[in-house]
């Protein structure tokens, strides 16, 4: 009988190209496994982004405004503030109201509330003025310190979207979107989320109670 002799190198070379072949199968095998495994941690981080996104989205910091110097305001610079947000005319009869408001921007502004005005002509024709007429009537009347912006729409087509955006958050009486005249009021907490809104003829001083409440409270996000 004729026996083969097996070469002890050749053997060996076998036996290596054998071990590394099952090593690589298994290393392909375990790539799917290693995926679902990693898949929970990408997928929280991910949704945490998307959260925070939409979170930011929810807010009136995704919002820009023209002040009456005609420069650009970004509001999300008011990040951490209490805001009440008002439109506002200079032949209104709510138009006293510029002195209550300015009462609380010198109570609360050093405890972070900012008051934001918007004026409007759509209610009377009552803000026919532009940007320094408007700006002059309040230092000379009322003293006004706190950030007033460029005359703006609040209803119909060229409403400004902020106020789309304010109006949808809070909507009126019986659920009714629309402003329905000079000096509606919307109070925005340290998050950027509308809280309340308020008729015109709601005293700005008598909604001190719900900002200190606000200003009380750390911001969310």
């Amino acid at each position: 009988m004729h026996v083969t002799k097996i070469n002890p190198a050749s053997q060996r070379k076998r036996t290596i190209a054998t071990t590394q072949s099952k090593i690589v199968t298994a290393l392909v095998m375990m790539i799917p496994l290693l995926a679902i495994s990693a898949a929970p941690g990408i997928s929280m981080k991910t949704e945490k982004k998307m959260d925070k996104a939409a979170n930011a989205a929810d807010t009136v910091y995704k919002f820009e405004a023209t002040g009456l110097d005609g420069k650009n305001v970004d509001l999300s610079q008011y990040r951490g503030e209490v805001l009440l947000i008002v439109n506002t005319a200079s032949r209104c009869g709510f138009t006293p109201q510029y002195k209550q408001l300015e009462q609380l921007h010198e109570k609360y502004e050093g405890k972070g509330l900012s008051i934001l005005g918007f004026p409007c002509n759509q209610f009377g024709q009552q803000e026919p003025g532009d940007n320094e007429a408007i700006g002059s009537f309040c230092q000379k009347n009322y003293g006004v310190k706190f950030k007033m912006f460029s005359k703006i729409d609040v209803n119909g087509k060229s409403e400004h979207p902020l106020y789309k955006f304010l109006k949808e958050k809070a909507p009126g009486v019986l659920g009714s979107e629309a402003i329905k005249w000079n000096f509606t009021k919307f109070l925005v907490d340290r998050s950027g989320h509308v809280v309340k809104r308020y008729a015109p003829d709601v005293n700005p001083l008598d909604i001190s109670p719900e900002i200190e409440k606000l200003l009380a409270t750390a911001p969310n996000g």
